[in-house]
């Protein structure tokens, strides 16, 4: 589904990523792990388009999309959670899901039965939710875009931890019943580690290792000081 060849990005002049390859298939799940500031988000910006590619490409399904705008990768069913859920303040939950939406099978009632707390609370403007009903709002309006491929930037951070069970929850149903592709960048290295299929750590804008995800949690003493802060 995605192939990445050497890539090297960044913004402007400065480079933060360097020779990154990896491959995803249908259905696959990948974490992204790495202390702050190796170059995680830099890479789901560079995938989306928001990011100077200045060496390297990336295939989506195997034509080049390295140089297209990012509303045609959204199109092409690459779809986006970022950091800062980027939700419409002014707008009902129901109208910032609506105006997402695009044809496919995750519709309005699809996003109402995985997050039934948006259904109560969908006449409320998304400045009167809570940061937990924000992020399920930013995850249900990119499932609107029916996209083939979910990037996750940090969608834990700054949340309860029950509110954190209900999102994991969410992501493997996402994945179990219909079948997404996932990337996730996250802290929560054991987390994301347990919602996907593999996973790569990346240090000073390299990947510095990539592994099972299952094997990475079995050797998890060995991978920790990769990953600390």
């Amino acid at each position: 589904m995605l192939e990445i060849d050497s890539l090297t990005a960044g913004y402007g002049e400065a480079i933060v990523l360097e020779g990154i390859t990896l491959r995803l298939d249908e259905a696959e799940g990948l974490a992204v792990l790495g202390r702050n500031g190796v170059g995680k988000t830099t890479l789901i910006l560079a995938l989306m388009g928001h990011a100077v590619i200045s060496g390297g490409t990336i295939r989506w399904r195997g034509a080049d999309i390295s140089r297209s705008a990012a509303n045609e990768r959204a199109a092409l069913g690459i779809g986006w959670v970022p950091q800062e859920r980027d939700i419409f303040p002014s707008l009902t939950v129901e109208d910032n899901l609506r105006v997402a939406a695009r044809p496919g099978r995750f519709g309005l009632a699809d996003a109402y039965a995985m997050f039934p707390r948006l259904k109560e609370r969908r006449r409320n403007h998304g400045d009167h939710l809570s940061g937990g009903e924000q992020q399920m709002l930013a995850i249900a309006r990119a499932l609107m875009t029916n996209p083939s491929l979910l990037a996750l930037d940090e969608p834990f951070e700054g949340l309860a931890p029950v509110i954190v069970e209900e999102l994991e929850e969410s992501i493997r149903r996402l994945r179990r019943d219909y079948g997404f592709a996932i990337i996730l960048v996250e802290q929560h290295a054991e987390d994301a580690l347990r919602l996907s299929d593999k996973a790569i750590v990346l240090d000073r804008g390299k990947i510095i290792r990539q592994d099972q995800s299952q094997a990475l949690l079995a050797d998890f003493d060995t991978l920790r000081p990769l990953i600390s802060v």
